[in-house]
């Protein structure tokens, strides 16, 4: 019963963590921010994917935020977005 306890004490502060480090997307460039390159992404079937992809593949690389630069396609969309830390 102890085990337990801490293995759902240890799922709660990882989820928590996990949500303190997620990229913000922003409208322009954020005040007090250097840009740090940009990413891209591919397959999205609507705008909210393709903004999900981007959104873990800044928070991969460890950019505080990001704003989507351009989005082209239809059914297969094709995203890139500067990073900023």
């Amino acid at each position: 019963m102890k085990n337990l306890k801490y293995a759902i004490a240890a799922i709660a502060l990882s989820a928590v963590s996990f949500g303190s480090f997620a990229a913000e997307l922003v409208t322009s460039a954020p005040a007090g921010q250097q840009p740090a390159g940009v990413i891209s992404a591919t397959g999205g079937s609507n705008l909210s994917s393709l903004e999900s992809q981007l959104s873990a593949k800044a928070s991969a690389i460890g950019a505080k935020s990001y704003v989507i630069t351009s989005t082209t396609g239809q059914n297969n969309l094709h995203g890139t977005a500067v990073i900023y830390e």
